[in-house]
């Protein structure tokens, strides 16, 4: 099973957020998932992003791959650096 770090769009229309979630790569955008890892608010101006660092290193970990918003946002949260260095220090 591939599994993806990507959105579920939520909030009612014309006011989205989004929950970062883990899922299978087959299930729909809005559908099935694994679980919750954080959420982004896009309306909101600060503070607009609120992730589980554990759970998202851990899915890393076990080779989830984000798509590419999600990726920004990791790397902008520092996530991705630090998934880098742990990876490099395993080895």
């Amino acid at each position: 099973m591939a599994v993806k770090l990507r959105l579920k769009r939520m909030g009612s229309k014309k006011k989205p957020f989004y929950r970062i979630v883990a899922a299978d790569s087959r299930s729909p955008r809005d559908g099935r998932f694994i679980e919750i890892v954080g959420t982004y608010d896009v309306l909101s101006k600060e503070d607009n992003v609120k992730l589980d660092e554990e759970k998202v290193l851990n899915w890393l970990d076990k080779g989830a791959q984000p798509t590419e918003t999600v990726r920004s946002i990791l790397s902008k949260q520092g996530l991705l650096a630090k998934h880098k260095n742990k990876k490099k220090e395993g080895k």
